[in-house]
């Protein structure tokens, strides 16, 4: 029978990771941050039929509680959790489907712990770094933070979604940045990002994702730097949504893939797809990681 452990917790070095576990079979971590493991729910239930599907949490997000809401959530730091997760459950090593900022985490784990990873799908990483105009990327972050601060979540998500190109509204009724640095106005227009729709059952918690999203993990996920040479040598799947053509994280998995010699695949939906389509993603999935 299936093994399902609903809402688990690991304490880890200053925050409590909840996590959720399914099915039977190889072990296969998805990944998100700031995305969280409801996110990944539709997409999880379908891989569970023959593996055991781990969801978790990211420090400072959801119901992972960190104990210093102004420490950064950095990329090393959510890897570790990660692997902390991993040797808890003894399963591994897993495969990882990581997406956007979890897309980062998952290299960073294939980078440092290659002995808790067998492949890794890299699905829409921001590595604004890898870009010609980094520079220049790096003054946006920095004004979409100061946004954030002096005008509120609408103002940031504005800026957020012009920069990455997204092909949605903008902020609804945050316009005059009403509500502050911790209301919780705003949208995220299908971007998967931490509570910004404003439409959940805990206004309080959305407020609290979307601080710690702006103030302490976008810019330590972007300004990440991956260490080509030995991602090389690790099972490396790029991959990016076939609604993403021009979008900043289909020019950032491009630079990826050139940079590691691999050729990106090409999966349903845009930059959430597996939540847009979660049946054809999950297809797609399963194809490339039995050629992975």
């Amino acid at each position: 029978m299936p093994e399902t452990l609903t809402d688990a917790v690991l304490d880890v070095a200053g925050a409590r990771i909840h996590f959720d576990v399914r099915g039977t079979g190889p072990l296969l971590a998805l990944v998100g941050s700031p995305m969280g493991a409801e996110d990944f729910a539709a997409l999880a239930d379908r891989l569970a039929v023959d593996h055991t599907v781990l969801t978790l949490d990211p420090r400072g997000t959801g119901r992972s509680p960190v104990d210093d809401r102004d420490a950064d959530s950095t990329v090393g730091l959510r890897a570790a959790d990660l692997a902390a997760v991993l040797e808890h459950l003894g399963r591994g090593p897993a495969a990882l489907l990581g997406s956007s900022g979890g897309a980062v985490v998952s290299l960073a784990m294939a980078q440092e712990r290659p002995d808790l990873v067998t492949v890794v799908v890299a699905h829409e990483p921001p590595l604004e770094e890898l870009l010609p105009d980094a520079e220049a990327r790096r003054a946006t972050t920095e004004q979409i933070i100061r946004a954030y601060r002096e005008d509120g979540p609408g103002a940031a998500w504005a800026l957020f979604l012009t920069a990455a190109n997204l092909p949605t509204e903008p902020p609804q009724g945050a316009g005059d940045g009403a509500g502050g640095a911790d209301g919780v106005d705003g949208t995220d227009g299908g971007t998967g990002l931490p509570g910004a729709d404003g439409a959940g059952p805990d206004p309080e918690q959305q407020a609290a994702d979307q601080r710690h999203f702006f103030l302490h993990e976008m810019r330590e996920t972007v300004g990440w730097v991956p260490d080509a040479g030995v991602l090389r040598n690790r099972r490396i799947v790029v991959g990016i949504g076939e609604q993403s053509g021009d979008q900043l994280c289909d020019h950032t998995s491009r630079a990826l893939a050139a940079s590691l010699g691999v050729v990106p695949e090409h999966f349903p939906g845009g930059h959430v797809g597996f939540m847009e389509d979660p049946a054809g993603f999950e297809t797609r999935l399963r194809d490339v990681l039995s050629r992975s």
